[in-house]
């Protein structure tokens, strides 16, 4: 699926701000989230200073991304999950964020009460994550 810059951007910042949610960043958040801005086509130095400055960074505004579509939204949703289920609790706080995520895009709350309880029950460090599946148009 190809996607634009901007929804690019608001994906890998909205998957850092809900790394932050439960003020800590484990080890396989980090190395899910230098794979994720990897292949958005992001600098690997750029990927490293924003997760690790994430946490004490107050300026970015803590509101859930908005994407252009909500097949794009519900790729957003499903690796989210993975990341605040990899390290093996899922925080109240990541997935109240996620949840109000979802609402922001028009997505259904059922599914992402379901899509939830199926993250929980997946293995960590998924091999295939949805962002595998998207391509950033420079233009």
């Amino acid at each position: 699926m190809k996607i634009t810059v901007l929804d690019g951007s608001n994906y890998f910042k909205g998957l850092l701000l809900l790394i932050r949610k439960d003020q800590k960043i484990a080890e396989p958040e980090i190395q899910l989230m230098k794979r994720i801005g990897k292949t958005l086509g992001f600098e690997r130095e750029f990927c490293e200073n924003a997760i690790h400055e994430i946490l004490g960074n107050r300026h970015i505004v803590d509101a859930p991304p908005e994407f252009s579509t909500k097949e794009l939204a519900i790729k957003f949703i499903k690796d989210g999950l993975a990341i605040a289920s990899s390290d093996k609790e899922v925080h109240p706080s990541e997935e109240e964020w996620l949840r109000s995520a979802a609402e922001k895009n028009g997505l259904d709350l059922t599914w992402f009460r379901q899509e939830s309880i199926n993250t929980t029950n997946r293995t960590p460090l998924l091999s295939h994550l949805e962002v595998d599946d998207l391509t950033v148009e420079f233009s």
